[in-house]
């Protein structure tokens, strides 16, 4: 009843309201010890079909039918209902039970006690039904206590260790916290023994594979800790408690969802902690890069920040987010992964974020031995790796996840390579997908971009290209891809029929239709020039 609840068959057998009828207990003594959830008296033919199931069964047996076959058929239902055990009083229906009733008994494996005194039903069933709801207050009194030492330990300054040491300590049995999605965020065993040593192991071998995260294992305990999104029923984590040590019983399962309460307020701080820690970078590095910060103060803000670039060459990095794609709540998770994956490039970095721009911001030490190209290749893979994982490459963007590498220099330049890399990675957007862009060669589409909302540059394009872009919407086949190929191969005409899985002479032909309809020389410098910056130019005024 510790640990349990209710009571066992034996210990209602035990109370005075059934002991005074002088119990006796002719088959399946071995099981006395089941669980009774609840009393029911009751003499009807049909009371099998109205129990659910770990009752305790009072009868005179004026149900029990008359011949041996119907008490046979009235055992086996009872059975097949689950009771805990039939008590059948004598007296005026049975001067001793049937022989076809115990036997029936028995083969079923079912508990039954007959009373050789007439007891009150009414006070039995009070008396064993209070007996059950003390046992329950007297797990709720457990569970509480757990919550109050759990409450105790956050208040003192502990967190999610201290939280799930209690609860294992409590059940004896190791502890997890879990992703959603299976991965292990913290483990805690009992403290003693080889599954308080190494709870890792335990979690392994039980919890580990990949299968059995659908379905937890035999006897565990999981509990959701709530608050992982919007809407009422969003999960932030999972509690797990593995049966190793011993079994675990309803009293466990009450603690470990009073913990989880605790656990859900400690994690929506970190969170919250993480959010504001991560904010607060991004505000320094947007200080940077807006000239508010001094080169000569930024080295020492940096350092409190945790960055320490020991005097190497900083590379600036900008990654920016679709609209679509940028979280719309909390920015710890993201920017939590991110900082994960870039741990993996093996260089001091500073990573903030900046929602409102929808962008992260990076400062690098590009270490000795190290080059520039290099590192952007492994900061860039890291942060579209964070990004999937955080869920914001989602599918059906074209462009989600921007990168863009500024140029690298010290204190004095860092500021305005962050500025250049976050404008040009705005300017970006739209432009032929790549893992990373370099700052550097942007300046023209920066330049564009800026211009983009003066009517001149507007009318530049349409002046440029707009009979083209006419034609094209009346006529086939399209022009406009014909030109942007042969422009971007620099006018090779080998590589840009290559390029469209044209033959030669199509791609010649298709040329000379284009200087007709322009009415322009594309062997010409300054007309190639203006086409180029054409083209580059629809992207932002369109």
């Amino acid at each position: 009843m510790a640990t349990e609840g209710g009571i066992t068959v034996r210990r209602a057998l035990e109370l005075p309201g059934l002991r005074g009828g002088l119990p006796e207990v002719l088959t399946c003594e071995d099981r006395l010890d089941r669980r009774v959830r609840w009393v029911h008296a009751g003499e009807a033919p049909n009371i099998p079909a109205l129990l659910k199931g770990g009752e305790l069964l009072l009868t005179t047996g004026l149900g029990l039918g008359a011949r041996p076959s119907d008490q046979r058929a009235f055992v086996r239902k009872l059975a097949d209902r689950g009771i805990a055990a039939l008590v059948v009083e004598l007296g005026p229906r049975f001067g001793r039970l049937p022989t076809a009733i115990v036997e029936a008994a028995r083969t079923a494996g079912l508990p039954l006690v007959q009373l050789h005194r007439e007891v009150p039903f009414v006070a039995v069933t009070e008396e064993i039904h209070t007996e059950i709801v003390n046992g329950h207050y007297a797990l709720l009194q457990q569970a509480e206590e757990v919550h109050r030492r759990c409450t105790q330990a956050v208040l003192g300054g502990g967190g999610v260790p201290q939280v799930l040491g209690i609860l294992a300590d409590f059940a004896a049995n190791p502890v997890f916290l879990e992703t959603p999605d299976g991965r292990l965020l913290f483990a805690a065993g009992t403290g003693t023994g080889p599954v308080g040593a190494d709870p890792l192991q335990v979690w392994e071998g039980l919890r580990g594979a990949r299968a059995a995260r659908d379905a937890p294992p035999a006897g565990a305990v999981l509990v959701e800790v709530p608050g992982g999104g919007p809407g009422t029923g969003s999960v932030r984590a999972r509690l797990v408690l593995l049966a190793v040590s011993g079994p675990l019983a309803a009293v466990h399962r009450m603690a470990a969802e009073r913990a989880a309460g605790i656990l859900a307020v400690v994690l929506m701080q970190a969170r919250q902690e993480d959010e504001v820690a991560a904010r607060g970078r991004g505000d320094f590095l947007t200080d940077l890069a807006e000239g508010r910060i001094s080169s000569g103060d930024a080295p020492a803000q940096a350092a409190v920040l945790g960055f320490r670039p020991g005097g190497h060459p900083l590379l600036p990095v900008v990654m920016l987010l679709a609209p679509e794609s940028a979280p719309s709540g909390s920015w710890a998770l993201p920017a939590g992964i991110v900082t994960e994956e870039l741990a993996a490039v093996g260089a001091p970095v500073l990573v903030g974020v900046r929602p409102v721009e929808g962008r992260v911001l990076l400062l690098l030490a590009l270490r000795p031995g190290t080059t520039r190209t290099a590192l952007a290749d492994r900061v860039a893979a890291a942060l579209r790796a964070g990004a999937g994982r955080a869920g914001l490459d989602r599918a059906g963007d074209r462009t989600p996840v921007v990168v863009v590498v500024g140029a690298e220099g010290g204190w004095a330049t860092a500021g305005a390579g962050l500025r250049h890399a976050a404008d040009a990675a705005t300017a970006a957007q739209g432009l032929d997908e790549r893992p990373w862009y370099d700052a550097r060669r942007l300046d023209i589409d920066l330049l564009l971009w800026r211009l983009r909302d003066h009517p001149d540059l507007e009318s530049f394009v349409d002046r440029a290209i707009g009979p083209l872009r006419e034609h094209d919407r009346t006529s086939r086949p399209a022009l406009l891809p014909t030109l942007e190929a042969y422009l971007a191969h620099a006018g090779r005409k080998a590589e840009a029929a290559r390029d469209l899985h044209l033959n030669r002479q199509t791609l010649y032909n298709r040329l000379a239709r284009i200087g007709e309809v322009l009415g322009t020389d594309l062997d010409d410098p300054q007309s190639v020039l203006a086409l180029s910056l054409a083209l580059r130019a629809r992207r932002h005024t369109r």
